[in-house]
């Protein structure tokens, strides 16, 4: 493939698989349908439990006002609590609840099965292929988090 078509195809890619996971995962998911950004924000606070707002805002480069209106959703759901910070009364810390624990749980684990199995259906060099091709992925996902930071 000429090196002018790989990073318009490899996100294409990359945005596919990710869409196709999704899809695939949300059939016979019990609870509301959740969009990308509250999966991403309850993966955030389930990984880092008493975050603020501001700092959950931060790390996913949303508007704090998106991010607080996401929580509003969530904590609707009976996802997230939302507690005031005992050391600045203006500033909240998010919690996920055990519902949204084991929501989250839940879908790694079919998420992981479902990746396992499709991956084992690829041949033995296509596998090969796509684990010489990790470090690369991982070194790209750094180089643009990097860049980002940067504005």
């Amino acid at each position: 493939m000429p090196d002018i078509e790989l990073p318009d195809t490899l996100a294409d890619v990359l945005i596919g698989i990710q869409r196709l996971i999704r899809r695939r995962l949300r059939r016979g998911l019990e609870g509301p349908r959740l969009r990308g950004a509250q999966i991403e924000l309850l993966r955030l606070v389930a990984a880092r439990p008493g975050v603020r707002v501001s700092a959950a805002a931060k790390e996913l480069y949303l508007a704090g006002n998106s991010v607080s209106t996401l929580v509003n959703q969530l904590t609707k759901e009976g996802l997230l609590v939302r507690e005031t910070d005992p050391g600045d009364r203006r500033s909240a810390l998010l919690h996920p609840t055990p519902q949204a624990t084991d929501r989250m749980k839940a879908w790694d684990e079919r998420r992981s099965a479902l990746v396992r199995e499709q991956v084992q259906r690829l041949s033995d060099d296509d596998r090969a292929a796509l684990a010489a091709a990790i470090p690369a992925l991982r070194r790209l996902a750094t180089n643009l988090r990097e860049e980002v930071e940067e504005i």
